[in-house]
């Protein structure tokens, strides 16, 4: 993988996923104000955690949990610098197919509400009344999975 080319994929090691938490505290603890206490909830080994890579570096990174079979994507970072320029959108791609390959149908998440608007050009419908969470307004959002990646 040369220069600027990004990869998304699962976190291949331990490492990888070290490094994506690094980042998520970056952005929900020192970005946005979030308690760290909130991130590291204790449920990250059981999640799926994807990567992206570029020069050699997470720059973004989610996770998946399957809770009763439904695909929840959570945790969503994306480097302050590299925002806007489809890295997230490659995440949320890649959720998808992995989300398809371990049998799920659709995936759920709850959006902050800045997001809401980034979240809904990748598919996602919003559902219900806005909330709190952590003291910020998320909304709940769903898509339906095409089945293809299954």
């Amino acid at each position: 993988m040369g220069g600027d080319a990004l990869e998304v994929r699962l976190a291949s090691d331990e490492s990888e996923i070290e490094e994506a938490k690094q980042l998520r505290l970056r952005v929900f603890a020192q970005e946005q104000g979030f308690s760290r206490e909130a991130d590291v909830d204790g449920l990250d080994p059981g999640a799926t955690h994807l990567v992206a890579i570029r020069r050699g570096a997470v720059v973004g990174t989610c996770r998946l949990r399957f809770p009763r079979g439904n695909c929840k994507l959570e945790r969503m970072v994306v480097e302050e610098n590299l925002r806007g320029t489809g890295i997230g959108a490659e995440l949320v791609r890649e959720a998808e197919r992995e989300a398809e390959r371990q049998g799920a149908t659709e995936i759920v998440l709850h959006a902050q509400r800045p997001a809401e608007g980034f979240y809904a050009t990748c598919g996602y419908g919003t559902e219900g009344e806005p909330f709190l969470e952590e003291g910020r307004p998320h909304v709940q959002m769903r898509k339906q999975l095409s089945g293809v990646g299954a």
